[in-house]
């Protein structure tokens, strides 16, 4: 019997809409060129945001066909996506939402990195904070993740905040089964107030703060240094809330680790190996820092900027 062949090039994928700016793909491919093997990892974006039942399974039957290792998913398909997957793994079926889908002999396997990304990341940054009880923005796919990584950390307390009660409600369901007590909060500056005034940390997992919605969810005068906050928005890295918390003198995380911790977990789940998380960080770190250089007006000898 001929011994198995060696893998020649791993494919893998983002799906998702408006994904053209992603920095996933450098990440992935710089980290297997570290690696000595060849990978390409494709943009599969959604122009008008989809999320069609039959479309999607297309793209899941086109993907398993043309060969892909795997495929991330992200915004607006998370959750539409976990009942066209063959199988799913415990957090998925917990949170209703998964970001990544691992092929193999032609089934597609469901994980959620967002958890894992996030606990890697706030155990590198915050590991020694009080967890007894935390306010969370945000009760949608990326909060629902982020509850549900908080939880396995041992927070005693959440406080939920998001204007759609309906939404929170399934977040408090997904959490049932954990010790974790979850309370929903008014979505109001009072609530906000009330909840951040008795509690250790705060999680913004709502997307303000994003360049598509600038500002801060948190008024700073609500801010108080011996408060944690951690903002898994990142880009831009610095959001208008880290830079009020900064002042407040706030013990902050940003959203840099759990956004290369879930790459870094993907990698891994597509191709076997162990990823230089190490490695990913600084490639994050160049790969933001050129951007920002790229996206800076030049100016002219005056010092006036130029268009």
């Amino acid at each position: 019997m001929n011994a198995a062949q060696p893998r020649r090039s791993w494919l893998s994928g983002l799906i998702g809409h408006g994904v053209g700016p992603s920095l996933t793909p450098e990440m992935h491919e710089r980290e297997a060129e570290r690696q000595g093997i060849r990978y390409v990892y494709k943009l599969i974006d959604q122009p008008d945001g989809s999320v069609d039942r039959d479309h999607l399974s297309h793209l899941l039957a086109a993907a398993i066909e043309l060969g892909f290792d795997g495929l991330n998913i992200t915004h607006p398909v998370k959750q539409a996506m976990v009942p066209l997957v063959d199988d799913v793994a415990p957090a998925v079926s917990a949170i209703g939402a998964l970001n990544t889908v691992l092929i193999r002999d032609g089934r597609t396997i469901g994980h959620n990195t967002d958890v894992s990304g996030f606990l890697e990341s706030f155990a590198d940054e915050l590991p020694d904070v009080d967890r007894d009880r935390v306010v969370l923005l945000g009760a949608g796919g990326a909060g629902t993740a982020v509850a549900h990584a908080l939880a396995e950390m041992g927070v005693g307390q959440l406080l939920v905040l998001d204007p759609d009660r309906d939404r929170g409600q399934v977040l408090t369901a997904s959490l049932s089964a954990r010790s974790t007590q979850v309370e929903l909060v008014p979505a109001t500056r009072e609530g906000l107030a009330a909840a951040l005034a008795a509690s250790a940390g705060l999680v913004n997992a709502t997307p303000v703060g994003m360049e598509t919605h600038p500002g801060s969810p948190v008024p700073p005068e609500l801010l108080r240094a011996d408060l944690w906050l951690a903002d898994i928005v990142y880009r831009p890295l610095e959001t208008g809330l880290l830079r009020a918390a900064r002042l407040a003198c706030c013990t902050v995380l940003n959203g840099a680790g759990m956004a290369v911790h879930q790459a870094a977990d993907a990698f891994e789940l597509f191709t076997g190996l162990p990823a230089d998380r190490a490695a990913m960080l600084r490639d994050f770190d160049e790969l933001v820092a050129v951007e920002t250089v790229t996206r800076e007006p030049a100016r002219d000898t005056t010092g006036e900027r130029n268009p």
